[in-house]
This record gives C-alpha cells, sequence and structure tokens, in this order.
C-alpha cells in the first residue's frame, strides 16, 4: 500500500495521472481503454496481467518495477511480457524516462501487432526441443507420431508438452498451440541426422 501510493503521489505531482488497484482482479474489473500499467514485479505477476491483456482486444504496455532487482529478474520480466522495469524507491526523473520510453516502445509494438509480440515473447522461453515439440502440436500430430519424428519416446513428448504449458503459462494445449501461431512459430521439420559410417 505504501509502494503504491508513494508512487502515484509522485506520478500525480507530474501531472501524470496515477490510479492504484491493490489486486489483478481489480484492476481487471476496472479494464481502461487506454494508459501504461506499472506493477511490482513479484511471483508471475507480469505474465498473469500478459495472459489477460493477450485475452483482450486493447494493448496496454507493462513496466515492472521492484526496489532492488537482479538482471535476471529484470529479462524474466522481459520476457514475460513487460516492455520497460523500473526502480522504486528510486529517482523520480528516472522513473518518468523509463514510464515515456515504455509509452514510445508499445507504440512501435501496438502497431507491429500486440498479440504476436507477447506470444513471441512467450515462446522465447521454451527450448530448442520444446519448440520442435510445440510445432509439432500445431500440426495435429500425437505425442507417438512426434517422437517418430524427433528420435524419442512418447512418455520424453510428453514431458517436454508439460514443461512447455508451464513455461508459456498455457493451461491446455490449445492455448499453447494459439498462441504458437500468434508467435508464428516455425512449422515442423524433424533435424534430419546424417551418420557416416566407416568402409
Amino acid at each position: 500500500m505504501r509502494r503504491r501510493a508513494s508512487i502515484s503521489f509522485y506520478l500525480n505531482n507530474q501531472g501524470i495521472r496515477a490510479e492504484p488497484f491493490e489486486t489483478i482482479e481489480e484492476f481487471v474489473a476496472s479494464w481502461p481503454k487506454s494508459g501504461l500499467v506499472l506493477m511490482h514485479d513479484e511471483a508471475n505477476a507480469v505474465a498473469s496481467l500478459a495472459r489477460e491483456i493477450c485475452g483482450r482486444q486493447g494493448w496496454l504496455p507493462i513496466v515492472a518495477y521492484s526496489s532492488s532487482p537482479e538482471p535476471c529478474d529484470i529479462v524474466e520480466a522481459v520476457l514475460e511480457g513487460a516492455v520497460g522495469f523500473a526502480v522504486w524507491p528510486g529517482c523520480g526523473e528516472t522513473l518518468t524516462r523509463v514510464l515515456q520510453g515504455a509509452c514510445n516502445r508499445s507504440n512501435a509494438l501496438a502497431a507491429g501487432g500486440s498479440r504476436q509480440v507477447l506470444a513471441a515473447a512467450r515462446i522465447e522461453k521454451l527450448s530448442r526441443r520444446e519448440r520442435e515439440i510445440l510445432a509439432g502440436m500445431v500440426e495435429g500430430l500425437s505425442n507417438r507420431l512426434i517422437g517418430e519424428h524427433l528420435g524419442i519416446s512418447p512418455r520424453t513428448v510428453e514431458l517436454h508438452r508439460a514443461n512447455l504449458l508451464a513455461k508459456i503459462g498455457a493451461k491446455h494445449s490449445a492455448e499453447a498451440i494459439r498462441v504458437a501461431i500468434e508467435a508464428s512459430l516455425p512449422a515442423f521439420k524433424p533435424a534430419i541426422i546424417k551418420i557416416a559410417l566407416a568402409a
């Protein structure tokens, strides 16, 4: 509450209208038509809100913040869908600059298709093998067929499927396939392994 109050007080004094919300649910209930979301970076918060944004027509850029972020925290927030990262408590001028930069970037992203940008950020979290399996899912292949093409067991495919769903925050295979299509994931092309045999 103190964090939200301090940020709102500072931004409102700078002529930037800031409206605090206590939870994602409260924010979703009064969904704004435009603006920018400044969100405290805590477990899965950015990913949760990015999923909500993906399911709606409007594009709202997310800027994450925390008091003393590690570099890996900033990278993770960006991969989850944030277009900027700020430190707060911190320098107010820096915060304002980060928000302005995020607005500029978000306009460019919106022009290029916000859903595709968010989907691509989620796909970036997957390993090469997980992307291959997701591409197979898009083609409608079963675990057995994907495994045959990739030279792995159906059980291994099943484990990779579960991992990739968790990584991109998809509740089921259909949602993962939608994300893959929005991100323009390359078509399923199993690697051909060539083995040179000695004469």
